[in-house]
């Protein structure tokens, strides 16, 4: 079973808004940071091997603007921020997300058994 696949615009919007939201409220959090950043996002629905795959790209500057805009904050040398805190948040957001969808009876969930010939 796909859940992206049988839900494409849910799961798709799903998917961008928290690859932003995850990226924007860590670089935000000054003991990462501290600062606004821009991105640009592009939504691939396939992969190389050409199978269904939705994933979200980003380019992120190397850095953002503090709260108040006035100065530049670069991020460390070739670091932007801990992969492993990007990851925890964005995994949290996730499912928050598909539990939202589904409470809301926004997600269609269409059962096929391998099984049966």
């Amino acid at each position: 079973m796909d859940i992206a696949h049988q839900n494409k615009r849910e799961i798709y919007n799903l998917l961008m808004r928290v690859s932003a939201d995850t990226v924007i409220r860590i670089a935000a959090d000054p003991k990462h940071l501290g600062a606004r950043v821009g991105i640009t996002s592009v939504l691939h629905t396939w992969g190389s091997a050409m199978t269904h795959h939705p994933h979200v790209h980003m380019i992120v500057p190397g850095g953002g603007l503090s709260t108040d805009g006035s100065k530049w904050i670069s991020s460390r040398k070739n670091f932007f921020v801990s992969v492993r805190v990007l990851s925890r948040l964005y995994r949290r957001l996730i499912l928050e997300g598909l539990t939202k969808l589904h409470k809301a009876g926004k997600l269609q969930i269409l059962w096929r058994t391998c099984w049966a010939r």
